[in-house]
């Protein structure tokens, strides 16, 4: 390979968007990951709660309760 070669591999990389619309899916992917993550433990805690009220209103206790 010669240096015009190189420098012509270069220049195409460096103007090729694909790779960096590929980046950005990730990058949102891993975001939206995150966030649903989040979501799902909040959500799990806030029905573990209403559980544990509903198991109190009725009288239920120990391990059989959330």
């Amino acid at each position: 390979m010669n240096m015009q070669t190189i420098k012509a591999s270069v220049v195409k990389f460096a103007k090729d968007e694909d790779g960096l619309t590929i980046v950005e899916y990730a990058v949102a992917g891993g975001l939206i990951t995150a966030a649903v993550a989040v979501a799902f433990t909040d959500l799990g805690a806030v029905v573990h709660t209403q559980i544990t009220a509903l198991c109190n209103a009725v009288g239920v206790t120990g391990a059989t309760c959330g």
